[in-house]
């Protein structure tokens, strides 16, 4: 979680400083293709296997493509051609054409280089796409030329107006519109998941309400011509309104605030990429990607402050880090505002224009159009009614897996191998720690989107990225009544999360906790923490089964206060060999218990317990379990864990420790 040294990749963007240099800008200017080039350097990085090798690839890469974008708003802003506008409309319909793509692909680019042939990727699709982009630029150079010289021929002025823009305030208001953009709107189930608050369904879930997601930036997108109204105080309050609601409030009001802000991005975008073209390349390009920089660094510090320099100050500030990029943007539109306002009508109004204007429209509101069709597509999956195991048997399988954020350890996307663990081990409900990706340095997904419609589960993201935890997820058969995330008590060290969920089992209400406390390093966070989920479930009246990461040895003062103060019992007092997971339950009838390996995809096992739900009316509560170990034959088949991973299982899972799952009388 801390600083490794491999960050100084993020620096990579900042390329564009060269543009400084006359000669080198010369040279980019008439060798445009040499930049694309390197772009594809990321793309291609999905066929090194080495992670770090595959990292400084995409760092050549970012490289690459943030050098060609400074140089096409450098090169292209001669006006009366109008490709400085088609530039624009270019980057914002790729934008959404992501997006769309991405509602498709379960929140994937499948052409990311963590993705691969093994887990759904569609990279050498993605590179010959790629190629051709390379060839079409080399191409439209000369056209790029000719249409330079027939402005010029009608005695039209390089520059697009007669005033430049002030570099610094166009600076920051790039860095926080691209801050913005790829933070919040890179895809459509990220501020639904900043305004999710648990059940019963406080926002909207993301299949099919990230459709508005989409729409919303397209229409900012479709109106980002009228800079009088984009780079308006009124209008920038409007937007600030939107930032403070999905920053603050839970549920639909703070997604609406979320669109809010959503379209009106679209709408301020072409104005300050506008005034970033009209600014000296090399110093506007270097400081608008490092403000950039500092953002995502600073989204992630608000979380990670126990393990970074400087922690502390941002510690839980989610909202610092908003109203930043709001004072960034509003810095940028009045740049804009001084030097595009004052522009003449023809430069904006002309038939060319109109003409380029709608044919991005077009392709904005296709993209909205295959956007919406795959949440249609998606929908069945999303919304089918899971179905537990046994419920002949009355049977509840929970495990409790520590997932490292969906990445295994040579940093692949680990979900189709998740997906798969828990086809295998037929788990009905699961916790999952670590797990929230909506980030930049996660990629900005939810890979639970994905195990919840593949394998037929209800999903509770848990605390919302705003929440300022690693993140706690849990996947259900049985029917979410409703669901509570509590931040842990967490004076000293980072956040610690929970979810306290009550489920119907088979006609009867079961409580479940998903946890992950803190850091061995502070032992005062740990006894806050542990004393705290077990006040929860000693103050429940339901049967209580306990999923959760307690970091503490089996029998000591942690352990204690967790499973006699909350009148838990441990699903296997003898088990020596555990520090972080634990499995606890009350009023439901232990069956059985086993620890399964990680394979290559985290550092931390899978642990899973068995447990027989009492009828409805059957009173458990005084019952006393017996530790009595036997043997398999002792239960029906239904009752029994999965053989294919008994001996060297599957995948790299296998029953490990016990080399067998353990039953109980």
């Amino acid at each position: 979680m801390g600083i490794s040294g491999y960050e100084v990749a993020l620096l990579s963007n900042i390329s564009p400083v060269v543009l400084g240099v006359p000669c080198v800008r010369r040279v980019i200017r008439r060798h445009r293709a040499v930049a694309a080039i390197l772009g594809l350097a990321g793309v291609a990085a999905y066929a090194i296997a080495s992670p770090t090798q595959r990292l400084l690839a995409v760092a050549l890469g970012s490289a690459g493509v943030s050098l060609s974008f400074g140089a096409t708003l450098y090169t292209d802003k001669v006006q009366g051609t109008g490709r400085l506008e088609r530039d624009i409309q270019a980057w914002e319909a790729g934008l959404l054409v992501s997006i769309a793509v991405r509602m498709l692909f379960q929140t994937n680019n499948p052409v990311w280089p963590a993705m691969n042939e093994a887990n759904g990727g569609w990279n050498k699709t993605g590179l010959a796409l790629g190629v051709l982009a390379v060839l079409d630029v080399v191409t439209r150079r000369s056209d790029a030329v000719a249409e330079v010289h027939e402005a010029k021929k009608h005695d039209l002025s390089p520059g697009t107006t007669k005033r430049q823009a002030a570099w610094v305030p166009a600076a920051l208001g790039f860095g926080g519109l691209l801050f913005a953009l790829h933070s919040m709107f890179s895809d459509s189930a990220i501020i639904g998941r900043w305004s999710w608050d648990g059940y019963p369904a406080t926002g909207p879930q993301p299949v099919p309400w990230g459709g508005l997601v989409i729409t919303a930036l397209a229409a900012g997108f479709s109106v980002g011509h009228r800079a009088d109204l984009a780079t308006g105080m009124l209008w920038w309050g409007v937007g600030s309104a939107g930032a403070a609601l999905i920053t603050l409030v839970s549920g639909w009001p703070g997604f609406a605030g979320g669109l809010a802000l959503g379209f009106y991005l679209g709408t301020v975008t072409r104005s300050i990429l506008r005034a970033v073209a009209l600014c000296p390349p090399g110093r506007t390009l270097f400081a608008g990607m490092l403000w950039y920089n500092i953002l995502v660094l600073g989204h992630v510090w608000v979380v990670a402050y126990e393990f970074v320099p400087g922690g502390p100050l941002l510690r839980e500030r989610t909202w610092l880090i908003v109203a930043a990029t709001m004072l960034s943007l509003y810095s940028g539109v009045r740049a804009a505002r001084s030097s595009l306002v004052s522009r003449p009508a023809s430069a904006h109004d002309s038939p060319v224009a109109r003409t380029h204007r709608h044919r991005a429209r077009s392709v904005f509101w296709a993209a909205v159009v295959a956007g919406w069709a795959a949440m249609a597509v998606r929908l069945p999956a999303a919304t089918r009614t899971p179905v537990p195991f046994h419920p002949e048997q009355r049977l509840i399988t929970a495990a409790i897996w520590t997932v490292h954020f969906d990445l295994d350890n040579d940093m692949w996307l680990a979900e189709n191998r998740i997906i798969e663990a828990v086809r295998d081990l037929q788990v009905d409900v699961m916790g999952f720690l670590e797990s929230d990706t909506e980030r930049i340095i996660m990629g900005g997904r939810d890979w639970t989107q994905r195990v919840a419609e593949e394998l037929s589960y209800y999903v509770d993201y848990g605390p919302s990225p705003r929440k300022h935890t690693w993140g706690c997820a849990m996947i259900s058969k049985f029917p979410i009544k409703k669901s509570t995330h509590h931040l842990l008590p967490s004076p000293v060290g980072e956040l610690a999360c929970a979810i306290h969920a009550t489920l119907d089992v088979h006609g009867r209400d079961v409580d479940v906790i998903v946890s992950h406390n803190g850091q061995e390093e502070n032992p005062l966070d740990r006894k806050l923490q542990t004393t705290e989920l077990a006040r929860i479930m000693r103050e429940s009246q339901n049967p209580f089964i306990f999923t959760g990461y307690v970091v503490t040895k089996p029998h000591a003062k942690n352990y204690k206060i967790l499973f006699d103060g909350g009148r838990m019992h441990d699903i296997d007092p003898t088990d020596s060999d555990r520090w972080c997971q634990y499995i606890g339950y009350r009023g439901v009838k232990r069956v059985g218990y086993a620890r399964v390996s990680r394979g290559t995809i985290t550092d931390t096992e899978i642990q899973v317990g068995k447990f027989a739900v009492p009828e409805p009316n059957e009173d458990i509560s005084e019952w006393k379990p017996s530790y009595r170990r036997v043997n398999e034959s002792h239960y029906a088949p239904e009752y029994h864990f999965p053989t294919i991973f008994r001996g060297k299982g599957v995948r790299g899972h296998f029953y490990h420790v016990f080399k067998e799952p353990r039953y109980f009388e």
